[in-house]
């Protein structure tokens, strides 16, 4: 039997993490005055998003400006150290964010002084093989598109001019554009303004150039994130080394590394980090799509836990309601039961605009190498513009992964010759031909002239085929066809799939059994940065599926009372969204959901964009919004659903929440999220914490009161959970660390055992779909098959025996149940 996935002997383990969004506003001094509490709370580790020197202001941290630094604006090294000193000090440790493939491209340049020599040197300059840039363009020359207008319009308003004083130093001449400096490449000072600006090693453009003519790799579609080669050593060594010291040196415990699939080979960028951390716990940012799984060869920990985000979620997701929903869909938006089509159209869509650019260097690269080979010669341009076009679009996951110079692992040729036969039933036959050769030319395999196959351009043409099916995935799936489909929205997530409606006892046991055997370490979520709603919004949304002749009656009356404020442009589909919004996240003020709906729209495409904003549109959205929260009927029908699905949301708020906590792997906590949360996706999910408020419930519930509210219900689960896992790591995380399914005679009751060799110590039973189950007559003589011996639910303290116990006399109060063997005497502070 092939050994489990895990962290070299000795290195830590994190018993849970709790994800800090550092910023700004919130730096590492206001982390450190929230670890006592963190520390009450019962987290293992403090999990940091990026804290590298990133661009002034940023928010997130992901457009690092500066390797070598610790980010000033979040305190800097000192209060880094702090930091740090203070989770040491309360027995917690630490991770963070690592952000390998990408740098910001700031304004102005120079506050990224890799990036700001190459700007100014070109390919002589030292960092040029930092940045995945092409020098093969006529002009050897990187765009910079970030003019208002073009370049001639530009010059004639004298809008660009050389200013002496700038630089990172304030005294370099440099080019300015209003914000925007770019240096002067060296003996070009004197020349003309327009003739100075032509021999730039960078061509500025006029913003909208990017998308056709962009000659430097990118973050997906993001100009202002440029890709970094990590593929070389020495940039790995000069972009990793600060981090490399402090998990050294034990200020970090672990990574979490961002969008691997986005790195020129993911399985060597994971091994040269696990030589230079000692095979540290590490997890990755892998978004597994339908039954991929995790590379087998990667040395990591894991996931980042969007995997286990799907199967919890999908546990409490009703499939009787898939019909009647779909015929809602239909009867509002006039949409299929079906995704399939709405992603492939959308996925079309960012092959021919958003990735434009990087699908016509593809194609440049088909094209070169076929003009060489005299065996190739006759495919044409238009050809295999249509081949790889088609075949990217057919991909159906991220990437497959395949090695210049290696033969393609079989799980990856399965991949990308499914991919092949979906796309040639889309080719007429006479391109088939071409197609068969973009495939095995992506695979690596010896085509045409004998002995070419490790050829510079066709080694290219094999990572950046893989690096372009990621942007496609993600812009494609996730941030266009889920914000145009909108069956059951809370499937729309990060790694989902709409067309899965509802997922089996037995297939969540499968999926854990698996991951506890392979990857018993990997990281588990329910809510991230990313993630497009929280967990909460998620588990009120997935209620729409046990109610769903309920729901339909409540649209239809919310509609027609919203019929006075809807404009003729407002559309069938954003109306539909914002409808499940609302039942979402009730209540919820006007502000954060106008910037909700015009983001959501933005992202769809339809309408509207964030290249193309409409504003008559997205006005007409807002008066529509507006008139909605201000009409009685509809606030007293929110207000109706609301408390009519109080009682099936907490079953599935709690119910989801103990099952992350005690499932094979790491469970992370999205800051905040210990309490209900109802938040959006991003900028909405990184708002404030009240953190006091968080102290004030933990110490009551401490004091021995009883849960008031179903907040306080969740951090007493979350609470005793992550305790225990602190107190008993060997049950959870440990090398003898066990995982069984406790049987159950009722599929309205999940119960799960975690243990070690001498046997299950800990019993969760959670409560799902509880909306059939009162239908059914409540729990009845339905029982769980506890092992034998006597327990104590850590919730309520409440004894109970092993055996048949009635589902009944263990829930009588709380929908869920955390069972540990008594006695209990050795589990102090639970």
């Amino acid at each position: 039997m092939r050994p489990a996935h895990r962290p070299a002997a000795g290195r830590p383990v994190p018993t849970s993490t709790y994800r800090l969004q550092i910023r700004p506003e919130f730096g590492f001094e206001e982390a450190r005055e929230i670890v006592d509490y963190l520390a009450d709370l019962g987290v293992g580790h403090a999990y940091l998003s990026p804290i590298l020197q990133a661009a002034p202001g940023s928010a997130h941290g992901y457009d690092v400006v500066d390797h070598s630094r610790l980010n000033q604006e979040a305190g800097g090294e000192a209060a880094f150290q702090g930091l740090i000193a203070r989770l040491h000090a309360a027995g917690l440790g630490a991770i963070a964010d690592v952000v390998p493939n990408h740098m910001a491209v700031p304004t102005p340049a120079w506050l990224n002084l890799q990036l700001w020599s190459v700007l100014r040197d070109g390919p002589q300059s030292p960092y040029a093989p930092w940045f995945d840039v092409d020098w093969s363009v006529p002009d050897r020359a990187i765009l910079m598109p970030v003019l208002g207008l073009r370049i001639g319009q530009v010059l004639a308003a004298d809008e660009l001019a050389l200013d002496p004083r700038g630089g990172p130093d304030g005294e370099q001449l440099v080019l300015r554009y209003y914000d925007h400096e770019f240096p002067v490449r060296p003996g070009t000072g004197s020349l003309p303004l327009a003739e100075l600006v032509d021999r730039q090693w960078y061509l500025l453009a006029h913003w909208r150039v990017a998308d056709e003519e962009l000659n430097y790799r990118r973050f997906f579609d993001v100009d202002t994130l440029a890709a970094v080669r990590a593929e070389d050593p020495a940039v790995f060594e000069a972009t990793h080394r600060l981090l490399l010291d402090l998990v050294t040196d034990g200020s970090l415990d672990g990574l979490r590394i961002d969008h691997p699939d986005g790195l020129a080979d993911p399985r060597g960028y994971l091994s040269r980090l696990a030589d230079a951390t000692g095979d540290s716990w590490v997890v990755v940012e892998k978004i597994l799509e339908g039954a991929e799984q995790l590379a087998q060869d990667w040395r990591c920990a894991g996931t980042t836990g969007y995997d286990t985000l799907l199967r919890v979620g999908g546990l409490f997701v009703d499939p009787a309601g898939a019909s009647p929903l779909s015929a809602l869909l239909g009867e509002l938006t006039g949409d299929g039961g079906d995704v399939d089509a709405v992603v492939e159209q959308a996925k079309r869509e960012v092959v021919s605009h958003g990735q434009y650019a990087e699908v016509h260097r593809l194609v440049d690269l088909l094209a070169g190498i076929c003009h060489d080979d005299v065996r190739l010669r006759d495919h044409t341009r238009r050809a295999l513009d249509a081949s790889v076009t088609e075949l990217l679009v057919a991909m159906d996951r991220y990437r497959a992964y395949v090695v210049p110079g290696e033969p393609a692992p079989p799980a990856s040729q399965r991949v990308v010759e499914a991919a092949f036969e979906r796309a040639r039933a889309l080719l007429p036959e006479h391109r088939h031909d071409t197609l068969e050769l973009v495939r095995d030319l992506v695979l690596g395999r010896e085509v045409g002239t004998a002995g070419l196959a490790h050829e510079p351009r066709r080694a290219e043409l094999v990572v950046r085929f893989q690096q372009t099916c990621g942007p496609v995935m993600a812009k494609g799936v996730e941030d266009t066809a889920f914000y145009r489909w909108w069956r059951l929205s809370s499937l729309n997530e990060v790694g989902g799939d709409p067309n899965r409606f509802g997922i089996a006892s037995e297939e969540l046991h499968d999926f854990a059994g698996r991951l506890h055997h392979d990857w018993p370490t990997s990281m588990t979520t329910l809510s991230t940065h990313d993630t497009k709603r929280s967990e909460d919004v998620r588990a009120r949304l997935a209620v729409l599926s046990e109610l769903p002749a309920q729901w339909t009656q409540a649209v239809q009356a919310w509609r027609d009372a919203a019929a006075p404020y809807r404009d003729a442009l407002v559309d069938a589909r954003t109306e539909y969204l914002l409808w499940q919004t609302l039942a979402g996240t009730w209540p919820i003020g006007a502000d954060r959901l106008r910037t909700y709906v015009r983001k959501a729209a933005r992202e769809a495409k339809t309408h509207t964009s964030w290249t193309a904003p409409d504003e008559a549109y997205e006005a007409a959205l807002d008066r529509f919004v507006d008139g909605v929260l201000a009409d009685r009927d509809v606030l007293a029908g929110l207000a109706d659903w609301t408390e009519a699905t109080q009682a099936p949301v907490r079953v599935a708020v709690l119910g989801q929440k103990l099952l992350q906590l005690v499932l094979p792997g790491v469970p992370d906590v999205y800051q905040g999220t210990e309490l209900v949360d109802l938040s959006l996706v991003d900028p909405d999910n990184r708002r404030p914490v009240d953190y006091e408020e968080r102290r004030r419930r933990l110490a009551r519930l401490d004091a021995g009161h009883r849960p008031r509210d179903v907040d306080d219900e969740k951090l007493l689960v979350v609470s005793r959970t992550l305790r225990l896992r602190r107190e008993r790591p060997q049950w959870f995380v440990g090398e003898d660390c066990t995982y069984v399914p406790v049987a159950t005679t009722t599929g309205n009751a999940l119960a799960v055992g975690r243990g070690d060799a001498s046997g299950v110590q800990v019993v969760a039973v959670l409560t799902r779909l509880s909306v059939s189950l009162q239908r059914y007559g409540g729990w009845r003589d339905h029982t769980a098959s506890l092992p034998e011996g006597r327990w104590q639910d850590l919730l309520t303290g409440r004894d109970v025996d092993g055996g048949s116990a009635p589902l009944a006399a263990l829930l009588p109060d709380l929908p869920v149940a955390l069972l540990v063997r008594s006695p209990t005497s050795g589990l102090p502070h639970l």
